[in-house]
């Protein structure tokens, strides 16, 4: 992959859409160079928004997925942003990811039949970045 001139050679295999991830998190970076710490969620997202058209991923913003029984749908979810149809990308702020919002992240792969998804949490100190993987 060339990156402005630097040569980055991949190495391990078994990362799951690692060329995308690797651009994401450039976008969160650049994010949090520009803004820094203690802004309001919906800054960072239309800052991260912004981003990813400037490196032209494709992307859903505010998706839709539904939650369905027998056929039926019986609850729905807004996911911050769906990239590339691959990974869900999901926007937090502050130090402490609660595992109620890694159960939230899961459940979305888990209703789309993805994969990966990014929880990119903002802080004073810059951007924490966790992989969800859904093994099922």
């Amino acid at each position: 992959m060339d990156n402005g001139g630097k040569q980055y050679i991949l190495r391990r295999k078994d990362l799951l859409h690692p060329e995308l991830s690797y651009r994401i998190n450039g976008v969160l970076f650049e994010v949090f160079r520009q803004l820094g710490g203690g802004h309001r969620e919906k800054y960072y997202q239309e800052a991260v928004r912004l981003g990813l058209e400037k490196v032209g991923l494709k992307y859903r913003e505010q998706f839709y997925v539904p939650l369905k029984f027998d056929g039926k749908t019986i609850g729905k979810y807004y996911l911050d942003f769906l990239i590339e149809d691959k990974i869900v990308l999901e926007l937090k702020r502050g130090n402490i990811i609660a595992i109620n919002n890694v159960d939230q992240v899961k459940q979305y792969l888990s209703a789309l039949d993805l994969k990966l998804a990014i929880i990119a949490s903002f802080t004073y100190n810059g951007v924490k970045i966790n992989r969800i993987l859904n093994e099922y």
